[in-house]
Parts: structure tokens; C-alpha cells; sequence
């Protein structure tokens, strides 16, 4: 997928194939199912259209140092695709977040935040966010985490 503008500001915006096995016994999509949806999209987001971008760094190490998420309603199993729809919330010196919406045009299933650190692994320690990422992750900025926004 690509960058999209929506009504909150531009996304990055994934649509997330579901698969029989990602059900659970109660017959929805598993709780632990949803980081793997968030994960391929930040992947498809961080390594892949930022490296198009010119911004390879990201994928020589990125580290999760927190996930929250909240679930909003349950998710079966279809053969269309769920959308997952991605932007940034705050970015510092040495950390970022993302947040993640989980939804198509029926319901809101999740929504996310991911706390993310640039990681130095030859030196196996933190290192800063560089200009190239910092203007990389800028245009996806957005002013709140997505939870804030659906209470």
C-alpha cells in the first residue's frame, strides 16, 4: 500500500490479509494476532516504503519498547482484508510512537500505540533518531494517540 491522506492527516495505510488460523476458540481473531497485524504493517511502513524513500535505517534496527492496545470489537475471519492504518504521534530524540488504527468501513476493531527505539545493534544500545528519519516520520505526524480520540 501508500501513504494516504484522511481526514486526520496522512497514514500509512495497510490492508492486512486475514488468515482461518488467526481465530482463536471463540471464534475471533486471537488478542496476540493483533501485534502481528500491527507488525506487518509497521514493517511494510518502517522498512520497505521508508527505504523507497531513501531512509534505510529503520530496518538495520528498530526495537519495541512498548505496545498498548485497545480491543473495540471482535474480528472474524473474511476473505477481504482488514485495514490497518498507521501514523506518528510523537517523536523525540531517541524514541517515536505509533499509533494504529484496526478497522474497514463496517467498525473500529483496535486501536494501538507502539513505542518504538532506534537500535544500534553492533553496538547493542539505543541511538538517536538521524534528520533522514526525523523528516521521514514528520509528515505522518499527527497531534493525539488515536485512544484519545474514541472515547
Amino acid at each position: 500500500m501508500a501513504p494516504e491522506i484522511t481526514d486526520e492527516g496522512l497514514r500509512y495505510v495497510y490492508l492486512c490479509p486475514l488468515r482461518w488460523a488467526d481465530m482463536d476458540a471463540f471464534g475471533h481473531v486471537n488478542n496476540v494476532v493483533y501485534l502481528r497485524y500491527l507488525e506487518q504493517a509497521r514493517v511494510e511502513w518502517m522498512f520497505t516504503t521508508a527505504k523507497q524513500a531513501g531512509v534505510a535505517q529503520f530496518s538495520l534496527g528498530t526495537v519495541v519498547a512498548r505496545h498498548e492496545i485497545e480491543y473495540r470489537r471482535p474480528l472474524v475471519y473474511r476473505p477481504e482484508p482488514v485495514r490497518v492504518e498507521t501514523w506518528v504521534t510523537r517523536i523525540s530524540n531517541a524514541s517515536f510512537t505509533v499509533a494504529y488504527e484496526v478497522k474497514d468501513d463496517e467498525a473500529l476493531y483496535a486501536i494501538a500505540e507502539t513505542i518504538l527505539v532506534p537500535y544500534d545493534l553492533g553496538a547493542e544500545r539505543p541511538r538517536r533518531i538521524t534528520a533522514d528519519e526525523r523528516d521521514y516520520l514528520k509528515p505522518y505526524l499527527a497531534a493525539e494517540p488515536a485512544k484519545t480520540r474514541y472515547r
